[in-house]
């Protein structure tokens, strides 16, 4: 659909839904008649984003052209005095996916030909394989390689733990786990029983998968700089793609001390929101892969920054893809994904929940562990607004951990 210059803003819609999981949706609806989605979902914080949206930004938009998305991606930046943060930049990175999706079914074209182009066939991903044990987790690893995934991030239970990190047990998702008690879980953490069995899960994967098939590793902050470093070093003989959150995100130059013990490749930023959230990590090589989603670090303009930046200091992008993250968030990281030619991985956990898929409809496929976009105007997902109000909101948190002397921890 072809149209004028002027592309005025009449509504901005946002919708609250738990179709699987919690997500924001915006729905920004131009006078014309063309749409747009965009996903704000910041996970346990969701009706924060939405009062935000509702209330501050909305008010706004109506009016605006449509077509001016960098003059309205500062004017939501830096037209506040509090900028930054994960609530406002999912605020500012949901309208922006919206009227980046506007854009292209205003031009008749999918988003990655308004980004440049392709840089590649398909978005490359990376699954999941968790288990109790080692023998389970890389069972599941066997599954997804005969499924056609080359690349998988490894996780195991600790050994007299009750709970891991990415290990869910005989539940399947944190919601179920607080259907009774909405209240946030905890699980035990102890660093000694984590270091003394990492190592044998990449021992026993690289015996039973060979040097072909890429290993990643999550630690999710739970480890000093000293700590991460002594893993890393012990993980070099296992060629991991990257050891991922080694350190809590918060002091970039704690990298530093993890880049001078080992050669492993680091990766981090699915808790980052801006470009200055992660400059010194990038500016300084201590990380190779940068994981901010487009979501949360101001849509697609506010990654596509990030990635330029990236690309000067040989850093790749591996933007976050956990289930929080909507069908809206993944089909504008599979746009970036196919642009961007410093882009090095996806997270994949999969589209989500067969109620997710009753609400987002999308021209996505995954196939031999690689996403492709289809040649749908914009984004190419559609949210059913009908379907949504059929699945409310439902209060939920991610889990708390704690040491097993009861300090807090790290989850």
């Amino acid at each position: 659909m072809k149209t004028g210059r002027n592309l005025a803003i009449t509504d901005v819609r946002v919708i609250v839904s738990s179709p699987g999981r919690n997500f924001v949706t915006v729905k920004i609806v131009t006078e014309s008649g063309i749409y747009g989605v965009g996903d704000a979902t910041v996970n346990g914080r969701e009706m924060a984003v939405a009062t935000y949206l509702q209330e501050h930004v909305a008010p706004c938009l109506i009016g605006r052209n449509a077509h001016d998305i960098e003059d309205i991606w500062q004017y939501l930046y830096k037209g506040v005095y509090w900028r930054r943060g994960p609530i406002n930049m999912a605020c500012v990175g949901a309208v922006d996916m919206a009227l980046w999706d506007i854009k292209g079914k205003a031009a008749d074209l999918p988003v990655y030909e308004l980004l440049g182009g392709k840089s590649r066939r398909a978005v490359t991903t990376y699954a999941h394989a968790t288990g109790n044990d080692v023998t389970e987790t890389l069972d599941q690893a066997a599954r997804l390689i005969s499924e056609g995934f080359q690349t998988i991030r490894l996780q195991s239970a600790v050994p007299g733990m009750e709970g891991s990190y990415g290990v869910m047990g005989d539940k399947k998702d944190y919601f179920e786990m607080q259907s009774s008690r909405p209240l946030p879980p905890e699980q035990p953490w102890s660093t000694r029983k984590y270091m003394n069995s990492v190592e044998d899960l990449f021992r026993q994967a690289r015996a039973r998968f060979g040097p072909d098939v890429q290993l990643l590793h999550d630690v999710h902050s739970r480890l000093t700089p000293i700590e991460a470093a002594r893993l890393g070093k012990m993980l070099e003989p296992y060629d991991l793609l990257f050891l991922e959150d080694a350190v809590a995100a918060e002091n970039q130059e704690s990298y530093r001390i993890v880049r001078d013990h080992t050669t492993t490749p680091l990766a981090i930023g699915e808790v980052y929101n801006t470009i200055w959230d992660c400059k010194d990590l990038i500016q300084n090589q201590w990380i190779d892969y940068i994981r901010t989603a487009a979501t949360h670090a101001g849509g697609i303009t506010g990654l596509r920054r990030i990635a330029d930046f990236a690309a000067i200091y040989h850093v790749r992008i591996a933007p976050h893809g956990a289930p929080d993250l909507s069908p809206i968030c993944y089909a504008a990281q599979s746009h970036i994904g196919l642009w961007a030619p410093n882009f090095g991985i996806q997270e994949f956990v999969g589209f989500g929940s067969a109620q997710s898929a009753e609400v987002f409809r999308h021209d996505l496929r995954i196939e031999n562990g690689m996403i492709h976009v289809g040649e749908s105007a914009g984004l190419g997902v559609d949210f059913d607004e009908e379907a949504a109000a059929r699945y409310p909101y439902k209060r939920s948190y991610l889990p708390v951990s704690r040491l097993e002397d009861g300090t807090l921890w790290s989850w």
